[in-house]
């Protein structure tokens, strides 16, 4: 595989987000906030946990820029074990959470990408690497948010994620492999 522009990798950053939200945003809140058991993850956690990741690793790699909401970036880390996750909020808190999210990812991503940023050659590398890994992220949690969907709330999948760009690796779709 050729290496992939910033622009090329944000365009596959949205089509990540695109294909996790048709996965979840027609469920209800019960669907989204239901765990097999108090040591298991549903809906919620996993898109709520993508978002997260994304933006720590983009204000901490990238940015330093403060937290988005301290609450969710603690609830959605998986360092915080299962059972002491608490209450998942609905899809509004979560869309929204997210939408915020992949807003301060383009931007900061593409501040690098028009090299407005200190030492612009060694941060585009920096991106072209944390981006991949952020639409992989997206994706190993979108299956797991997909078997949830398909084998507990009997909803069918969404048609996969269309990109040459992209390939399944032990049923996980991945970029940049």
């Amino acid at each position: 595989m050729s290496e992939l522009t910033i622009a090329e990798l944000l365009d596959e950053y949205d089509r990540s987000i695109r294909y996790t939200n048709d996965l979840w945003t027609d469920l209800s809140d019960d669907q989204i906030s239901w765990r097999e058991s108090e040591d298991a993850s549903g809906v919620g956690w996993h898109v709520g946990h993508q978002a997260a990741v994304a933006h720590y690793m983009v204000r901490n790699l990238t940015a330093a820029e403060p937290p988005l909401n301290k609450e969710l970036d603690s609830l959605m880390d998986s360092a915080t074990n299962e059972a002491d996750r608490g209450t998942i909020p609905g899809r509004s808190v979560l869309a929204s959470y997210r939408d915020e999210v992949a807003e301060r990812v383009r931007f900061r991503i593409g501040n690098i990408d028009k090299g407005d940023v200190g030492a612009p050659v060694q941060l585009r590398v920096i991106a072209s690497t944390l981006m991949i890994a952020v639409i992989n992220h997206e994706y190993q949690h979108a299956k797991w948010v997909g078997e949830l969907r398909r084998d507990v709330h009997g909803k069918d999948l969404p048609p996969d994620p269309a990109s040459d760009r992209l390939r399944e690796i032990e049923g996980y779709f991945v970029i940049g492999a």
